[in-house]
C-alpha cells in the first residue's frame, strides 16, 4: 500500500508544508504575477480560512535572504529560471502576523503588537552588531528588542510607531538592498478594537505606523498585506502611490486564495476520494472571486482528512467553527420586513442585487443596514454571481455549509426573542398540556410570522420539517419541569418530539410535516399515522405517563395546522 501525504490540517507555514511531507496545492504562480504586476504596497482581501496566511509564509521564504530554495523544486515558480535567479533569497523580509493583536483595552492590545513587532526584530539580533549601522542607529535596533526582567518588551509608544520604518533602513543599510513588507491580517486589531471600545486609539496608532513603513520609506521595495476588510478610507493608507487592492471582485490572482475546481479534483483523485466529490461541490464549493468559482480550502481538507479516518463520514460545517458568526445574528437582530424578506429568498436559493461598498470603515457597519450586505460579501457568508448596468451585484449564499450557518444563527435569534414574553411562551407550551387545539394552532401562527421561514423547493423536504421541528424544540426548551426529547436521523431531519411532564404525569408526542402546496390536512393525518405506526407513545407509558396526547402539525410558509388523534 502506497503512503499519502500527509494533508494540512492547520498548518499555515509554507517551510513545514514542504519539508514535513504535508499536501500541497501549489500557488506559488502568485510569486510571478506579483512581479510582474508589482505595486509599491498590494493588499489582498478574502474571506478567512482562503490561504492568506500560508501564501505570505510561502511569499517570505521565497524571497528571503538565507532561504533554502529546495523549498520550491517541482513547483510552478521553478519554471521561471530567471525570475528565480533574480529574485529568489535575494531580500530582507519583515513579516508579521497581526491576527493576535487583541485586547479589552487599548494597553493591553499596543502590549501585544509591542509583543509581535520586538520579536520580529530579535531575528536579527545581528543588526546590534552591525558595523554598518552607526552607533546611535544600534542603539535604537537594541531599544527594540529590549525586554524588563518578565521578559516583556520596552519599547516606547514613540518608538513602536517608528519600529517598523526603523527595522527596515536597518536591514537595508546591512544587506544593502531595499526590504520586503509582509503583513498578514492588518485589519483584525482594528476589528477587535472597535468591539472593545479603542477603535480610535488603534486607528491612530496604525496611521503612525504604516505611513511611515509604507509611505515615505526609501528603504521599502514593496510590501504585500492581507485581510478581510479593505479599509482604506480610515485613512490608514492616505498618500500611498501605486497602492493596488486586490478584492473578491477581481479577476486578478483569483486562483491563488481558495481552491479551484482542479485543485478539488486532483486533491481527491490522489487520496482515491472522487466519489465524494459532488458531496464536496454541495456543500464547500460556490465562492466566486473575479469570474472564477472558488472552494474554501479550509472545509475541503478538513473534509478529505475525516474521510481518511473514516471514509462513511457526512460532511460537516468546519468553516463555521472558526467564528462567532456574530454578524449575522447582530444582521438579522436589526432587520426589518423587508431584509428579513430578502433572507428567506436567500436561503431559499434566491438572489438579491446590492451595491457593495468594499471600502468600509469600521465606523460604518452601524451606520445603515446595506453596510451589513457589503460586510457579509467581504466576509464569506454570501458571494456574488453577477452585476447589473447599474453597478449592483447579485448576491447568493455560496453553498450548503453556508446556508445552515444562517438557519442556524436565524434559530438562535428566534429564541432570544420568543423568551422575551415569558407569559406567552408558557401560556403557548401549557395549551399542550390541555390538548388545547385551538390555542396551540393560534400561538404557533404567530411565532412563525415573526421567524423566517424556509421554502427551497431544491432544499428536501425532510430538512424542511428540520427547520419546524427545530423551531419548536426551542420553545420547548424554555419550560421548566418537561423534558424533551427528539429522536434525530443523522443529518436529515427529525422523526418525533416527545415531552414528559412528570408531575402531572402527561405525555406528548408531536409529529411534524411540511404541507406541500398547503396540504394541511393532509399532512396532519400523515403525521399522526406515523405516531401510530412507530408506536412513539409505548417509552411515555412505559415511563409512567397516564395521560398521553398525540399531535399532528403540518407547516407551509408561514402557517401551520394542528390535530390531535
Amino acid at each position: 500500500m502506497t503512503i499519502k501525504t500527509k494533508l494540512p490540517m492547520g498548518i499555515e507555514n509554507f517551510k513545514e508544508i514542504r519539508t514535513m511531507d504535508y499536501y500541497y496545492v501549489d500557488k506559488t504562480g502568485l510569486i510571478r504575477d506579483l512581479l510582474e504586476n508589482l505595486g509599491k504596497v498590494n493588499l489582498f482581501t478574502r474571506p478567512r480560512r482562503f490561504g492568506k496566511t500560508l501564501n505570505i509564509s510561502m511569499l517570505k521564504h521565497f524571497f528571503e535572504i538565507g532561504n533554502d530554495i529546495s523549498l520550491f523544486d517541482g513547483l510552478e515558480i521553478s519554471t521561471e529560471k530567471e525570475l528565480c535567479n533574480k529574485y529568489m533569497g535575494k531580500y530582507p523580509v519583515i513579516a508579521i502576523s497581526l491576527k493576535e493583536v487583541r485586547g479589552k483595552s487599548f494597553d493591553a492590545a499596543s502590549k501585544k503588537l509591542r509583543s509581535i513587532i520586538g520579536k520580529e526584530a530579535s531575528k536579527f539580533l545581528f543588526l546590534a552588531q552591525s558595523d554598518r549601522l552607526s552607533a546611535m542607529e544600534r542603539q535604537q535596533f537594541k531599544a527594540l528588542i529590549h525586554i524588563d526582567e518578565k521578559g516583556a518588551f520596552t519599547m516606547s509608544d514613540e518608538l513602536m510607531e517608528e519600529s517598523l520604518l526603523l527595522m527596515s533602513q536597518f536591514l537595508q543599510k546591512h544587506y544593502e538592498q531595499n526590504v520586503i513588507f509582509l503583513i498578514d491580517e492588518y485589519d483584525v486589531p482594528l476589528d477587535k478594537a472597535y468591539q472593545s471600545g479603542y477603535y480610535d486609539d488603534m486607528v491612530e496608532l496604525f496611521k503612525s505606523l504604516f505611513s511611515q513603513a509604507l509611505k515615505t520609506n526609501p528603504s521599502l521595495y514593496f510590501a504585500v498585506l492581507t485581510g478581510c476588510l479593505r479599509i482604506s478610507k480610515e485613512s490608514i493608507f492616505t498618500g500611498l502611490n501605486n497602492f493596488n487592492v486586490y478584492t473578491v471582485k477581481d479577476v486578478q490572482y483569483n486562483e491563488y486564495f481558495g481552491f479551484t475546481d482542479i485543485d478539488v479534483r486532483e486533491m481527491l483523485d490522489y487520496y482515491g476520494f472522487m466519489n465524494h466529490y459532488n458531496t464536496i461541490k454541495e456543500w464547500y464549493d460556490g465562492y466566486r472571486f473575479g469570474d472564477l468559482e472558488i472552494y474554501c480550502p479550509w472545509d475541503v481538507i478538513s473534509y478529505v482528512h475525516a474521510l481518511k479516518m473514516k471514509p462513511s463520514v457526512n460532511p460537516q460545517n468546519y468553516w463555521v467553527n472558526t467564528s462567532s458568526n456574530d454578524i449575522i445574528r447582530k444582521f438579522i437582530s436589526i432587520a426589518k420586513t423587508t431584509t428579513r424578506n430578502e433572507f428567506e429568498l436567500l436561503i431559499e436559493g434566491g438572489s438579491i442585487k446590492k451595491e457593495i461598498r468594499q471600502d468600509l470603515t469600521y465606523r460604518d457597519l452601524d451606520s445603515d443596514i446595506d453596510n451589513l450586505w457589503s460586510l457579509l460579501f467581504t466576509t464569506g457568508y454570501l458571494t456574488q454571481c453577477g452585476e447589473d448596468e447599474a453597478g449592483k451585484t447579485e448576491l447568493i449564499i455560496p453553498n450548503k455549509e453556508i446556508r445552515w450557518i444562517f438557519v442556524e444563527q436565524i434559530r438562535k435569534w428566534f429564541k432570544e426573542e420568543t423568551t422575551k414574553d415569558c407569559q406567552k411562551l408558557e401560556s403557548f407550551c401549557r395549551a399542550f398540556e390541555k390538548n388545547d387545539i385551538a390555542s396551540i394552532q393560534e400561538g404557533f401562527n404567530a411565532y412563525l410570522k415573526k421567524t423566517i421561514s424556509i421554502r427551497d423547493t431544491n432544499v428536501k423536504k425532510e430538512m424542511k420539517e428540520n427547520f419546524y421541528h427545530g423551531i419548536l424544540l426551542g420553545l420547548f426548551g424554555n419550560m421548566d419541569g418537561w423534558e424533551v426529547k427528539s429522536n434525530a436521523e443523522s443529518g436529515e431531519g427529525y422523526s418525533d418530539i416527545s415531552v414528559e411532564v412528570e408531575d402531572k404525569e402527561i405525555g406528548i408526542i408531536i409529529e411534524l410535516k411540511y404541507a406541500e402546496n398547503a396540504k394541511f390536512d393532509a399532512g396532519c393525518q400523515e403525521a399522526l399515522q406515523q405516531i401510530k405506526d412507530r408506536n412513539y407513545e409505548e417509552v411515555l407509558i412505559n415511563d409512567g405517563m397516564k395521560t398521553i396526547y398525540r399531535y399532528g402539525i403540518a407547516c407551509y410558509k408561514k402557517r401551520c395546522r394542528v390535530i390531535s388523534g
